[in-house]
């Protein structure tokens, strides 16, 4: 079910995954009337975001709205909201509708709540979904040794998003559950860099998904994973 496309440049990968996201919301908003896209934050996706600005794609039709995020004011510079609307939510893409995830409780675990009925006005299954990875295998905000890290991956449809506390990253974190990351029609991980490949080697290895999250997405039966790669 995983699909390797390794690119030599970042800008021909992100010219790539444009074309393919470009069409995948073309053809459910014309098929259903709506499409959704969930996007990571982090710099990898950045030439991506704005190679998708400006393609012509019917953005009134489509909701927009974050993988996860950390708990800080939208304007924080670690804000993965911040970073969407600066990066994406521009030129042809300002016309998309976007749904966050931070709201103004105070601790993540206390927004829970809020977070979850913002989300249910997202149209699922998502048309595409955009993860990251990092070096310990985490993606999303789904860490190997976080203390809910059962809780989000387990297999509870219900469960949208939980509040997840890293072990040794800065920020409470908000976080899709693995069951609505794989409620996706298409999952793309975009990684960057040698030390992600061999991590995405070792993650396509038998083990634990405690171990390395990320598994948990490759190894599902139910959602193709393209995995574009950049040195």
């Amino acid at each position: 079910m995983v699909e390797i496309v390794k690119c030599t440049q970042p800008l021909t990968a992100a010219a790539t995954l444009a074309d393919r996201v470009s069409t995948l919301l073309v053809a459910d908003s014309t098929a259903h009337g709506q499409a959704t896209l969930a996007v990571s934050g982090g710099k990898t996706p950045l030439p991506l975001f704005a190679e998708l600005r400006h393609r012509e794609i019917p953005w009134s039709k489509i909701t927009i709205t974050l993988v996860d995020e950390r708990w800080v004011d939208p304007a924080h510079e670690d804000s993965n909201e911040r970073l969407v609307r600066t990066s994406l939510l521009t030129q042809h893409a300002a016309a998309a509708n976007f749904i966050p995830m931070k709201n103004q409780a105070a601790t993540a675990r206390q927004g829970e709540e809020t977070c979850a009925r913002k989300l249910a006005a997202v149209p699922l299954p998502h048309s595409v979904l955009l993860l990251g990875m990092g070096n310990d295998g985490h993606t999303a905000s789904i860490f190997p040794g976080a203390e809910r890290l059962n809780l989000a991956l387990g297999n509870n449809p219900k469960l949208r998003c939980l509040a997840i506390t890293p072990p040794a990253a800065p920020h409470e974190r908000m976080t899709l559950s693995l069951a609505a990351i794989l409620n996706s029609r298409h999952i793309f991980l975009y990684i960057q860099g040698e030390q992600k490949l061999k991590t995405l080697q070792q993650a396509l290895l038998n083990g634990p998904e405690e171990h390395m999250p990320i598994r948990a997405v490759l190894n599902n039966p139910k959602t193709p994973v393209t995995v574009y790669w950049v040195p």
